[in-house]
């Protein structure tokens, strides 16, 4: 994909879904299957009402069996990546949108505003608490969907700078991103991995620690 060399603000957390495509989401944006929106709409509500998705729980209240559900959705995995990831891209398009800086500057305030933005939302640390080991494993695993779009949306951003010859790194852009990615999952979810205090700020300090001019 080209990467425009305008200058700031340009969003690339769009980007990650076309890079990372997912069956629900595809079935989503095609907006013919009214049943999985609907069934999706409800399910992300519910989510953001700090209450546990429930598959069978969901299936009820549509009034359908588990097995319509199974086909409109997918399994509760898969649709918890599609619910968390529908409110990580526009948090992050939002951020990416309002901050003028450049370069390093940009990455580093887009990441570390994204950390705090999660670590202040309730119905993402109650998620968290709820479910610890389900929400790590949606969240960080390495074939995770969460994870692989986060990656795909912090790579374009860095080629973007790069292109517009704002940035320079001896790393690949891929293993810069991987390692950007991972310094965000240990500061956002430092309780559960080290049971340290998470912290935007320490986040902060760490990005651009790695992202300082060579």
């Amino acid at each position: 994909m080209s990467m425009q060399t305008a200058a700031a603000p340009t969003a690339w957390a769009p980007v990650a879904a076309l890079r990372v495509p997912s069956d629900l989401g595809r079935r989503l944006d095609e907006g013919r299957h009214t049943d999985t929106v609907r069934a999706f709409v409800l399910a992300r509500r519910t989510f953001l009402a700090g209450e546990r998705v429930d598959m069978n729980v969901l299936a009820s209240t549509l009034g359908v069996d588990r097995t319509s559900l199974f086909r409109w959705l997918g399994n509760r995995e898969a649709l918890m990546s599609e619910v968390l990831w529908s409110l990580a891209e526009p948090t992050l398009t939002r951020i990416e949108r309002s901050t003028t800086d450049t370069g390093a500057a940009r990455i580093t305030r887009v990441l570390a505003e994204f950390v705090a933005t999660l670590i202040e939302a309730r119905y993402f640390q109650d998620f968290l608490k709820r479910e610890p080991t389900r929400a790590l494993s949606i969240l960080t695993r390495k074939d995770s969907q969460v994870q692989r779009r986060y990656l795909a949306a912090v790579e374009a951003m860095l080629e973007a700078e790069v292109e517009a010859g704002r940035m320079r790194f001896s790393l690949t852009v891929h293993d810069l991103a991987y390692l950007l990615v991972r310094i965000s999952e240990s500061f956002t979810y430092a309780d559960l991995i080290t049971g340290e205090q998470p912290s935007a700020t320490r986040a902060r300090a760490a990005f651009e620690y790695v992202l300082r001019e060579p």
